[in-house]
């Protein structure tokens, strides 16, 4: 195979990766401060409700999505089914609830722009100026 054969393959290769295989960002409102991947665990599992003294409210994408799939393996190392379960048990014993669910990414981003503390994650294709990324993996 010739060096332009195989750098055509690879080109070919490059756009037949799915649309979602770019990165999930965790966004905040502009109060919420940087924060690594341990301080967003304990949020999305109901641990913390504050981080630097600001108290935060998550969003999350609806089940099933691409979005909250990755983000779950990613950032939580978890599926649909145990990070569901988690919720169930935290729910009967009286541990809270979690975080409201939204349909796209836009709606996301208007949450998290007009509540103070809120913080939620979109695919990294959906950035645009003005948002606040408190971590990425």
């Amino acid at each position: 195979m010739t060096l332009f054969s195989r750098m055509m393959a690879l080109c070919l290769m490059l756009v037949a990766l799915p649309a979602g295989a770019a990165d999930i960002v965790v966004i905040g409102n502009s109060n919420v401060p940087k924060m690594d991947v341990l301080t967003v665990q304990k949020i999305y599992t109901g641990k913390f409700i504050a981080v630097a003294g600001v108290s935060v409210t998550p969003v999350a994408m609806k089940a099933g999505t691409p979005e909250r799939t990755r983000f779950l393996k990613e950032f939580l190392d978890q599926d649909e089914e145990k990070y569901d379960a988690y919720w169930t048990v935290r729910r009967y014993i009286g541990k809270g609830t979690p975080p409201i669910e939204m349909d796209a990414a836009a709606e996301v981003i208007r949450y998290v722009l007009s509540t103070p503390g809120g913080i939620g994650y979109i695919d990294a294709a959906e950035l645009r100026q003005g948002l606040n990324v408190v971590t990425r993996k």
